[in-house]
């Protein structure tokens, strides 16, 4: 069109010397309807910014752990219209071949409260324009009339036997951030192939098509429909499937805070607690509105711990609220603190959290269930970086544990898969403060997550217990798992690369680490290689993931721990646990022990002096 021809005049003037530059340059100008991001590639090339407009279009999104994510802006590697367009054609093309049914059963569109005015970007644009490319294919959509939680779309795909669903949800990461999360027909996030199918899917149509652009067709066409209330109404329907104490919630004199960070949660968690009897939890009212700036948290994400939570905790003082329950913006996951005898809080990890969960759901299942029913037929999971706990209370108890690869996407096609074969789900997590509860959602959930923690809290009253003094127990039970999990910034990936090329040929040529310091390295599992020297074979029990670069050493001492590459941010994440058995109860040993071991890890492995890597604390 004429659009297209004045574009190319301006290109012919200003060439950029490098053909594969001008092509990109080219179909960035003639495809990209934002005025916004499209000046933000003009100026760049105006300016002769070779280098970032290389870097903005001379690559494309990819599938981490929690499908595509990235910073909000122009480029192809950038979330933003064009980009979306071009991932949800890609998707239709996928799903067209695959489901004969897909325009009969249609597809789910949900997105969180995140937006950048300097782009015309936001979550719900971007969720409009992934509905008209699919409505102007005739592609039946239920596009939700308002944000909602992260686990509400794959709840709705299973709910309303869609193919598949998108959420337009960067988490908790900064706000400079978007992504576009994928669930397949099971309510499970994809895993390969069919990521890798996909985005060849996506390369084969990169360019608009009619009717891509349209998004008022959310509001016009006959084929869109808002689940919102349906899928709210059954979604706390289903919650109370595990509701255990009713009586005692309706009753309690215990007060819980709430924040929502600034996210989608505020609205949901109220419900959920008024489906459990629970009187309302008390908001954060700074926190309790939708604010793409986040701007009461130095970054949104509750695991920061007390640094993040200081308005609820200053709340919960003044409103004597002894348990404070944090959800991420989109309400996928959970933090929660506790107020301690001394007056100081307790900032619960990941771990320690998934302990208490443990316990609870597996009392609870023991507690309710059949004189016939076998333990044997139960399960929890966890990602094989988050603590065993699980491990040792399913040794002790009768049912099963399973690992999965990290990301949630492994456990929910794992749990799908057992429900399948008829075995009993109870709960799975993974350390990073995500949990499920139940499997109405095969996703972690911050909302299920907070009134289940609720519950078992004022159940725990009613014994003179607080959670703190219940985790103990559960340690002098099953044995003390001492975890700690932090990380280094790196915004380069080749360093990353040496870090681990160096692992792989530590002694020489591929050949692993034997000892970390003056600690003794028993196995070494490569999950980027495949590579395990505690099987027979040799070979990762767990799937190799090429793309990303994940080492674990298990020790002589018991201390397992595992270096990783983010999925989603430019960090290096390392993790490492002391599992003791029962009986073996000095914890201050342990943690020393798992203190100076890190050191080790931290000095001999990551060589953060020489490799610039930037510590967490700074």
């Amino acid at each position: 069109g004429a659009a297209g021809d004045v574009n190319s005049n301006v290109l012919v003037a200003r060439s950029t010397g490098d053909a594969q530059l001008d092509k990109a340059v080219w179909q960035w100008l003639s495809w990209d309807k934002n005025q916004k991001t499209k000046e933000q590639i003009e100026s760049l090339l105006q300016n002769g910014k070779h280098k970032e407009l290389r870097d903005r279009l001379c690559c494309r999104l990819s599938f981490g752990t929690a499908g595509l994510r990235s910073a909000m802006g122009a480029g192809f590697c950038y979330i933003n219209d064009l980009t979306v367009i071009q991932s949800t054609q890609g998707i239709y093309k996928y799903l067209e071949r695959n489901f004969s049914d897909f325009k009969q059963r249609g597809f789910v569109v949900g997105y969180d409260t995140r937006g950048q005015v300097t782009s015309n970007c936001s979550s719900k644009k971007l969720a409009k324009l992934t509905a008209a490319v699919l409505l102007a294919k005739d592609v039946p959509v239920y596009f939700f009339s308002t944000y909602v939680p992260t686990p509400f779309v794959p709840y709705a795909v299973q709910q309303l036997g869609a193919v598949a669903g998108v959420m337009i949800t960067a988490s908790h990461n900064r706000k400079e951030d978007n992504g576009y999360k994928v669930y397949w027909e099971n309510g499970a996030q994809i895993t390969s192939p069919h990521d890798k199918e996909i985005i060849k899917c996506i390369e084969e149509c990169v360019e608009p098509w009619n009717g891509s652009w349209n998004e008022n067709l959310v509001d016009t066409s006959p084929l869109r429909q808002d689940p919102l209330k349906k899928i709210c109404d059954s979604y706390m329907e289903d919650l109370t499937k595990i509701c255990y104490h009713r009586e005692l919630n309706v009753q309690t004199s215990l007060k819980f805070v709430h924040t929502s960070f600034h996210g989608v949660g505020h609205d949901y968690v109220q419900l959920a607690f008024k489906a459990f009897g629970f009187q309302p939890p008390i908001p954060v009212p700074e926190q309790k509105d939708p604010d793409p700036d986040f701007s009461t948290v130095k970054c949104p994400n509750p695991e920061e711990g007390e640094s993040v939570l200081e308005l609820s905790l200053r709340l919960a003082e003044k409103e004597n609220a002894k348990v404070v329950v944090a959800t991420d913006p989109d309400a996928d996951r959970l933090a929660v603190a506790e107020q301690q005898e001394n007056g100081c809080w307790k900032v619960f990890t990941g771990n320690e959290l998934a302990a208490l969960f443990g316990w609870w759901m597996f009392s609870r299942w023991k507690e309710s269930c059949s004189q016939d029913a076998d333990v044997r037929n139960v399960y929890m999971l966890a990602t094989t970086v988050s603590s065993k706990i699980l491990r040792a209370i399913a040794l002790k108890e009768g049912f099963h544990f399973e690992e999965t690869l990290p990301g949630f996407k492994w456990i929910g096609s794992r749990v799908k898969n057992l429900l399948d074969n008829g075995k009993e789900v109870l709960f799975a997590f993974e350390e990073s403060i995500g949990f499920m509860c139940g499997t109405s959602v095969l996703d972690k959930d911050g909302v299920s997550a907070a009134v289940v923690t609720a519950e078992m809290a004022t159940y725990l009253q009613g014994q003179n217990l607080s959670l703190a003094q219940k985790l103990v127990d559960i340690y002098e039970t099953y044995g003390y798992h001492i975890s700690k999990t932090s990380y280094f910034l790196c915004y380069d990936p080749p360093t990353i690369k040496r870090i681990f090329e160096r692992l792989r040929n530590f002694d020489g040529a591929q050949s692993y680490p034997k000892c970390c310091g003056i600690y003794n390295i028993l196995h070494v599992r490569d999950i980027t290689t495949g590579y395990d020297s505690s099987q027979l074979n040799k070979k990762s029990v767990l799937p190799v993931s090429k793309s990303s670069q994940m080492i674990t050493f298990s020790f002589q001492n018991g201390c397992v721990a595992t270096l990783r590459t983010s999925g989603t941010e430019p960090k290096i994440k390392y993790y490492a646990e002391m599992c003791a058995l029962p009986g073996h109860s000095d914890r201050s040993v342990l943690e020393e022990e798992l203190q100076k071991l890190i050191e080790a890890l931290i000095e001999n492995f990551l060589e953060p002096d020489k490799n610039g890597l930037t510590w967490r604390s700074a």
